[in-house]
């Protein structure tokens, strides 16, 4: 809401998405947006051209970019696998390599799955896995994925329609986008299928499919209110089966093995993604994929993007195994800068681009650096050092008074004390000789921090003030 965008381009889906997201935060400032496709070509002045291809991926109407510039041309991938048996439309591989031997300057790519080797499978492939659970399943279906995962939603609408199982959407996102999709026609149910989870209770188990958020084990979402008892109109049952349509996403693995424990205890019967059944197949392009997409571009020059550091430097070796000079290849971390001129691309400089934390109703954010001192007050508490000195005379009038916070109060007195005389010390000493305010605070905090730490083990944050007789 503080910055100005004068106009938003985006596929067909993605449009109304965005339109829906502005409505529900009440974000009443005009803002145009343009809708594009395969044919749109986009050109802001005389320095841009901007075309596009269509890519494969979890969600329809995904597009690369061809971005024509006076200084050489960019492709930029997006999310994409290359998928050659999709739900939806194919990938215009035809059209991108077309792009590739007309020249390509700069290829970045996407590296999610640049550690995985091979190819990542079709979408049509978890069509199998998931229509083996629902021949099974004695009672209840319950199933979460993504609520963006439209092509897998419609796979598991179809199933469901199949085996005359009313469905059920849960999950506020999930009835958002679902909601939307149905509406522009990516998602067909038809309407005799679906009910309102008002309406569970009028249904048998066995005739029910209910299709909810919750894949990564996220303790808002609509499956872990259920399992925990927050949901009003319905509960787990014994017999439930329920289906985890994704893959945890890194980090939330302890959440999802805890709502998978308290699924089990309550006695639902947890399918995941395995050699088993196939539940779950990435957006992303593994090792081979980026190997064809290298083929196809022929970049001068490559930029890996859309991954951990370690994957853009995997994604990277790929380049140069199949040819890419080693100097041409940039693996930039935030902020990084690289400068496109003339058909040739050098490092720029560094931009400032570390995390910014939203502070109460100040949406300019505050910097990595305060949120660490705060940690740091919060862990070890907080010392502060005061004294006062005649810079004239450079002579120390009252010696340093020194206050503690967060410590506790068996520790304080002792710690505090001789810390007041170390600190005392150290100044008398340095102020035999003209010393500036700086060095008298870099000398206090380096003493007193030593101490303290060799004390209690604890690394405080030691405040010096220093006041002037004048």
């Amino acid at each position: 809401r503080s910055v100005h965008i004068p106009v938003i381009y985006a596929p067909r889906l993605a449009a109304a998405l965005i339109r829906h997201k502005l409505e529900d935060n009440r974000i009443k400032d005009p803002i145009k947006i343009v809708e594009y496709d395969t044919n749109s070509i986009i050109r802001v002045a005389d320095e841009f051209t901007v075309s596009f291809f269509r890519v494969t991926h979890s969600i329809p109407d995904s597009y690369g970019i061809c971005i024509d510039t006076k200084q050489g041309r960019i492709i930029e991938t997006g999310d994409f696998k290359i998928d050659l048996t999709p739900v939806g439309p194919n990938f215009e591989l035809d059209k991108l390599a077309r792009l590739g031997s007309e020249g390509v300057d700069l290829l970045m790519a996407d590296s999610t799955n640049a550690e995985i080797e091979g190819y990542t499978p079709s979408e049509t492939n978890v069509r199998a896995g998931v229509e083996e659970i629902f021949e099974k399943a004695p009672g209840r279906i319950i199933v979460s994925t993504f609520s963006s995962n439209i092509n897998r939603i419609q796979q598991v609408v179809e199933i469901a329609a199949t085996h005359k199982r009313k469905i059920c959407i849960l999950g506020r996102s999930m009835k958002n986008v679902i909601s939307i999709a149905r509406e522009y026609g990516y998602i067909k149910i038809p309407d005799t299928s679906l009910i309102e989870e008002t309406m569970l209770k009028n249904y048998k188990l066995s005739d029910v499919c209910i299709i909810c958020t919750g894949s990564q084990g996220e303790p808002m979402a609509a499956l872990s209110k259920i399992v925990s008892g927050d949901n009003r109109n319905t509960a787990i049952y014994p017999g439930d089966t329920v289906i985890f349509s994704s893959n945890p996403i890194p980090g939330n693995g302890v959440l999802v093995d805890r709502l998978v424990n308290n699924l089990v205890k309550m006695g639902a019967d947890v399918k995941q993604n395995s050699l088993a059944f196939s539940l779950h197949s990435s957006g992303h392009p593994s090792r081979q994929e980026l190997r064809l997409m290298q083929r196809l571009v022929r970049p001068k020059y490559f930029m890996p993007v859309h991954g951990e550091y370690r994957m853009l430097k995997l994604h990277g070796d790929v380049a140069m195994q199949l040819g890419m000079k080693k100097e041409n290849v940039f693996i930039c971390d935030n902020g990084d800068n690289i400068v496109l001129k003339n058909h040739k691309i050098e490092s720029g400089i560094h931009i400032s681009a570390e995390d910014v934390y939203i502070d109460g109703n100040d949406l300019d954010g505050v910097s990595g650096a305060v949120m660490s001192d705060r940690d740091v007050l919060k862990n070890d508490g907080m010392i502060s050092v005061l004294l006062t000195i005649e810079p004239k005379t450079n002579t120390l009038i009252v010696p340093p008074l020194v206050y503690a916070r967060g410590f506790a109060s068996s520790e304080t007195s002792h710690v505090v004390r001789h810390s007041q005389i170390r600190a005392e010390e150290a100044v008398r000493e340095l102020m035999k000789e003209r010393v500036s305010f700086s060095e008298i605070k870099a000398t206090i905090k380096s003493v007193v921090s030593k101490y303290v730490e060799r004390k209690t083990g604890r690394k405080p944050m030691i405040i010096p003030v220093i006041m002037n007789k004048d």
